[in-house]
């Protein structure tokens, strides 16, 4: 008998991670059914939402809680996932809160599969991007290259040529941007340009193309598919928006 045979018959309720996950503020948790209905919710989840209790967001699914375009976007990665198995790994995001701020995360929703290994579920999290450190040695090694990126965004960036520009090998430099930012230097990219386009779309009237260009991308179907999958609607949604991510929004 294996230790997990041993113990999980002996527990009052099935075991979720609730409890856990209710201690971890910068991390969002949740458990969803076949029909991507909310079971089991963290606290963070529910403020996230601008809710006060759990019971709030228990038996609803992503497009009832949060506001459109975003809820349908949440829809379809649950669907996504339910329908072919395949779980969402590492997938940076811009999420937007309703006291009207925005905050990076990295996301993974991966399936529950039932005793017959049919589809039941999936569950998640969305991990709060915390501050680099810029004290360490780490980031004195990369910050030739880290400042490159910041500024000469709308260039064709490699992470040969990044590395090289720190005295490092490509390795070595991934190493160092996940110790430092926790996310892939890949990633980083995406993160600094997909800042400077939310910027451009909400203070200038550069078109959607011109923004593509500005912001690092070769054409506008690459950056708007990439601006969607980031920020959870196109760029055009984002603008129509108007003040989105400066002023607070109202849950449905």
């Amino acid at each position: 008998m294996s230790p997990g045979e041993e113990l999980f018959p002996l527990l009052a309720e099935p075991f979720t991670g609730e409890a856990l996950f209710d201690c971890l503020p910068d991390l969002v948790f949740f458990i969803k059914n076949r029909r991507s209905e909310y079971v089991v919710v963290n606290r963070t989840l529910v403020e996230r939402c601008g809710r006060r209790d759990k019971r709030e967001l228990i038996g609803r699914r992503a497009d009832e809680v949060f506001p459109l375009p975003l809820g349908r976007t949440y829809l379809a990665q649950d669907e996504q996932v339910l329908a072919s198995g395949v779980p969402i790994l590492d997938q940076l995001e811009l999420h937007f809160y309703p006291n009207g701020t925005r905050g990076w995360c990295v996301t993974n929703k991966l399936p529950l599969r039932g005793r017959d290994g049919s589809m039941v579920g999936l569950f998640g999290v969305s991990k709060d991007l915390q501050a680099a450190n810029e004290r360490g040695a780490d980031f004195s090694e990369v910050a030739k290259a880290v400042r490159h990126i910041q500024t000469q965004y709308a260039e064709a960036l490699t992470v040969r040529e990044l590395a090289r520009r720190a005295g490092l090998s490509a390795y070595q430099f991934e190493q160092r941007i996940r110790r430092i930012f926790h996310i892939t230097a890949g990633q980083l990219i995406q993160k600094v340009r997909m800042d400077a386009a939310v910027q451009r779309l909400r203070e200038s009237d550069a078109s959607i193309a011109a923004v593509a260009v500005e912001c690092g991308y070769s054409d506008q179907s690459a950056f708007t598919r990439k601006f969607h999958q980031t920020v959870g609607m196109s760029p055009s949604e984002y603008r129509r928006l108007g003040n989105w991510g400066r002023t607070p929004f109202k849950a449905t």
